[in-house]
């Protein structure tokens, strides 16, 4: 693993964030949520939802309206198994992080939990929220719908979000089976960071609404916005390589974010109004959380996962291959390699980072500067 960008301390990475979200009217408590939500994105190597997005997707949304500081958590519904939340468009990290405190709590009583958000914001890494469960002993499970930008099977017209399906499953190694991906082939944040690293998006990951195939990462991300672009369903275009099981994925994720909060859904996520104007984003997560406990127990469970991931890295390697991994294991390899060294940043992160210091007239420097 070669790394050619400069690292930033994760202690002083750690701080700046939080001060930075403070500056921006955060309380401190949930600024140290938010934070932690995105390094831990940089700690597992899923660069499109870590530092890349701290300031375009969060401190850019507080500035412009469209996302508020401060989290009023309100509960709809509550059962002694389930929870409804409205966020009020506060940060989504800082109402998911009560929800799944609270659903492991319910899932320790009861076995089981689930809840669901309504009018909440991006909440950062899916994975996040399942490997609280997942560090508990517990199975977790979430999925959240986003601005449209995935077509149905046989459409080009951006129709649903990027809707990741995530689940973390504990295991008796030292990470568990993490499975956290977009239901798109290539989800917009990668995109993103492609733009902002000038390089192309890969073919056959976006159609333009003329069936085109689109690879300039930046045209893709404006045309994304006019509805003139979409994101093609995990399996690719049409039905040859199963892309309507990727659209059916999603579909499921779209409706279970919504629905089970009475939230809203594709079109309505937008972000502008009719006149393109930013509005609110009005977001929908939900999260199940499963204690082994109340079947045969976390010790056999953690086991048997553990057996099977085992038994899946030791099977019969392709020619030319050298490994096989599991969800959650390349992510763990990266914490290794980055753990003593830091957060890598790249030039477009280095700017936004100097951008909200000096807007903030913060105290720090870093060794990028020299």
């Amino acid at each position: 693993m070669q790394e050619t960008r400069p690292f930033v301390p994760w202690n002083q990475m750690n701080s700046f964030m939080i001060d930075a979200f403070k500056g921006y009217g955060v309380p401190e408590e949930d600024a140290k949520i938010c934070a932690d939500v995105l390094l831990e994105s940089d700690r597992r190597g899923i660069e499109s939802h870590g530092c890349n997005r701290f300031k375009p997707i969060y401190i850019d949304r507080i500035v412009k309206g469209t996302l508020l500081p401060v989290t009023n958590i309100e509960i709809l519904k509550e059962t002694p198994t389930t929870v409804v939340m409205d966020a009020h468009d506060g940060m989504g990290m800082v109402a998911s992080y009560h929800m799944m405190k609270k659903l492991i709590e319910k899932a320790r009583t009861y076995g089981m939990a689930g809840g669901a958000i309504r009018n909440s914001t991006h909440y950062g890494i899916a994975g996040y929220w399942t490997t609280m469960a997942s560090k508990e002993g517990m199975v977790g499970i979430t999925g959240t719908n986003a601005r449209p930008s995935i077509a149905p099977t046989f459409g080009v017209e951006n129709m649903m979000g990027t809707n990741p399906l995530t689940f973390a499953l504990p295991t008796d190694e030292e990470f568990p089976f993490c499975l956290d991906c977009a239901t798109s082939i290539v989800q917009r944040g990668r995109i993103e960071y492609y733009a902002r690293e000038g390089k192309k998006t890969p073919a056959g990951t976006v159609i333009s609404e003329k069936g085109e195939a689109l690879t300039d990462s930046q045209q893709i991300l404006d045309e994304l916005v006019a509805g003139t672009a979409a994101l093609a369903p995990l399996g690719g275009i049409g039905e040859e390589l199963a892309g309507y099981k990727g659209y059916g994925y999603a579909a499921v994720v779209e409706i279970l974010s919504a629905a089970l909060a009475g939230g809203e859904f594709m079109k309505a996520l937008t972000g502008v109004d009719k006149e393109g104007k930013p509005k609110m984003y009005h977001l929908g997560h939900f999260f199940f959380v499963v204690d082994p406990d109340a079947f045969m127990g976390r010790e056999e469970f953690k086991k048997i996962a553990g057996d099977i991931c085992r038994a899946l890295r030791a099977s019969k390697k392709a020619p030319g291959e050298s490994r096989i991994y599991t969800a959650g294991e390349k992510e763990y390899d990266v914490w290794l390699y980055r753990k003593d060294k830091g957060v890598p940043v790249g030039e477009g992160v280095q700017k936004d980072i100097i951008t909200v210091r000096d807007a903030l007239g913060l105290d720090y420097r870093f060794s990028f500067e020299d």
